[in-house]
């Protein structure tokens, strides 16, 4: 993702919505906590919505961002 970010001139502070969805939540939750504290930092935090899902096409976890280009 801060590949992504870094090609469109944009960093992690740039990010204003997160969306995550989950094919087990429960499980899952934790460890994405965790690699939020340690990647997003301090507030303000983007928004964020997390979705438990069924299948995610032979995944168990994706991320959709979106973020401000700065100028």
């Amino acid at each position: 993702m801060k590949s992504v970010l870094a090609a469109a001139g944009c960093a992690l502070d740039d990010v204003i919505d997160v969306t995550t969805f989950h094919t087990d939540p429960e499980a899952q939750f934790d460890t994405v906590m965790k690699v939020r504290a340690e990647e997003i930092g301090e507030a303000p935090y983007p928004n964020w919505t997390a979705v438990g899902v069924n299948w995610l096409a032979g995944f168990d976890f994706e991320i959709k961002v979106v973020a401000r280009i700065p100028s």
